[in-house]
């Protein structure tokens, strides 16, 4: 817990904006009095949530889809914004069959993580998904996604593949290990 209080927000415009983000500038006196400029995107403020799948054989599964911040594919978990009005756990079943073609019976919510919070306001609710039975809904990726099933007595293997290298992948994954030993879903 910090002992400042939050800084006084003087004045607020959105700087820049495309179809998928405002840039918005934000005007704050701190409480010494220093006045700073701050930018931050401005999210949906639905959130967004990812997805961990576990099959009934003790699998993983993983999509390759195009990153075009990277310009390379990069392999993660099912993920994607929640819709206005959705719940996210609703999100997650829907980006689940989206993505790679199950809903989940069970869900549980392993975290909640912020996304870089020093200049973006959106929050990501990730779950582990069991129970999982084939439905599939249509997505808006622009081509099929690759799904990888990973044993999860393999997973060590995954943290040395390069392109397994998005924060948020990797953090989930280190909290699905500790979940996993917790649930007794197998011994790592």
């Amino acid at each position: 817990m910090s002992k400042h209080h939050p800084p006084r927000l003087l004045d607020s415009a959105i700087a820049a904006e495309s179809r998928f983000f405002k840039i918005e500038e934000l005007h704050l006196e701190f409480s010494n009095g220093e006045r700073r400029i701050y930018e931050r995107l401005v999210g949906s403020g639905q959130g967004a949530v990812m997805v961990l799948p576990i099959t009934e054989q003790n699998e993983l599964l993983l999509i390759s889809e195009y990153a075009a911040g990277t310009e390379r594919y990069e392999l993660g978990f099912v993920k994607g914004l929640v819709d206005r009005g959705e719940a996210a756990i609703d999100a997650a079943n829907r980006e689940l069959q989206e993505e790679v073609g199950f809903k989940a019976q069970d869900l549980q919510l392993l975290t909640e993580l912020s996304v870089a919070p020093g200049y973006f306001s959106s929050h990501m609710s990730v779950y582990v998904a069991q129970g999982l039975q084939p439905s599939v809904l249509e997505g808006d990726e622009p081509e099929p996604l690759e799904v990888i099933k990973l044993p999860l007595d393999e997973i060590d293997n995954l943290y040395a593949n390069p392109a397994f290298s998005e924060a948020r992948s990797v953090a989930s994954l280190l909290l699905l290990e500790k979940w996993l030993k917790q649930n007794k879903v197998r011994s790592i």
